[in-house]
């Protein structure tokens, strides 16, 4: 059968290509009631779908942008999306979400595949390893946006948490309640991805204000697959931790389940606070203390910003990072 076109869809309503252009764009300014109405069900009826590779290099813009996120498993990559989703709808732009792994290759096809495929705009969790990919896409005036990482030198808008804030919180909790031997642990940063980067950092800091000693052994940064390993070697030290800082919310999960296999008790044995607030903190048992991200008014934030940066055509911005304060959730898991 022969595509039906907007021509088809102007003759079967009466009216003009422009009057029906202006109906796809919703541009109804200068419309009838009565005229909207035709050229309504003359598309339903002629089951016209419009071109949207011509709209698009017509209009020079696609009306979607792209999301890279490091792991689509963490909480925190979840809600952002969701966040992120919410607002590009509410100004009629698709999103396209993809896992890049923390894996720099799968993050750089992906940059690729989206710009190929001509996204107006990129909101990135950059690994850091494809700095030159970043300084193109900034030389070319590319709408860019990163998301819970910054990366050195490369002068991308960046939306992310106060780290520091949010383990000297943590940090404090454990100090009230009378402990000073604490531990954080976290996922590998060997190319120092920054919440994890400064998260170790800020616990060290806040130790030290506090005259309490830095251990080197209380401090792991260890790939997923090894914690409960870790976990064991760490509580079997002559003199143990008897609270922990879990990282990220993959690391609370793990530590979790290995406090139930190996019968520790929360928070007698060892208490707990998770960075990143988990789902199911609240009603775990018993209820975990957390810091709180503002998972959603981040991911708000990082979509006006690029959607901003397509529409007004200027990629530079007087602020280059954009720092959200944590909360600290107290519930039951510490002593």
């Amino acid at each position: 059968m022969k595509p039906v076109t907007m021509a088809d869809v102007a003759r079967k309503a009466q009216v003009s290509k422009s009057t029906v252009s202006q109906y796809l764009n919703k541009r109804y300014d200068y419309m009838s009631e009565q005229t909207k109405v035709r050229v309504e069900e003359a598309i339903s009826e002629l089951g016209y779908q419009p071109n949207i590779v011509a709209r698009s290099l017509k209009q020079k813009s696609t009306k979607t942008i792209g999301v890279i996120v490091a792991n689509i498993l963490h909480t925190f990559s979840t809600e952002v999306s969701r966040a992120i989703e919410d607002v590009c709808h509410g100004e009629d732009f698709h999103t396209i979400i993809c896992n890049a792994d923390d894996d720099p290759v799968k993050e750089k096809r992906y940059i690729e595949m989206l710009r190929a495929k001509q996204v107006d705009g990129l909101i990135v969790f950059p690994t850091g390893d494809n700095r030159d990919l970043y300084k193109k896409m900034l030389d070319e005036q590319y709408p860019l946006v990163f998301l819970d990482r910054s990366v050195p030198d490369i002068p991308a808008s960046s939306i992310m948490l106060n780290n520091e804030k949010a383990i000297e919180l943590a940090v404090d909790h454990f100090v009230q309640k009378g402990n000073e031997r604490i531990a954080i642990m976290t996922t590998s940063f060997i190319d120092k991805v920054t919440p994890r980067y400064e998260r170790v950092e800020g616990y060290k800091k806040a130790l030290r204000n506090r005259n309490i000693e830095v251990n080197e052994e209380y401090i792991q940064c260890v790939d997923p697959e090894i914690i409960p390993l870790t976990l064991k070697q760490m509580l079997a030290l002559s003199t143990p931790p008897d609270c922990i800082i879990a990282g990220n919310d993959f690391v609370l999960k793990e530590i979790l389940r290995f406090s139930k296999q190996e019968s520790l008790s929360i928070p007698e044995d060892l208490s707990v606070i998770g960075i990143d607030d988990v789902p199911y903190a609240s009603f775990y048992n018993p209820s975990i203390t957390t810091v709180a991200q503002p998972t959603f008014k981040m991911g708000k934030m990082a979509a006006e910003l690029l959607l901003e940066k397509i529409k007004k055509k200027q990629v530079q911005d007087d602020l280059s990072e954009y720092r959200f304060e944590p909360t600290l959730m107290v519930r039951e898991s510490v002593n």
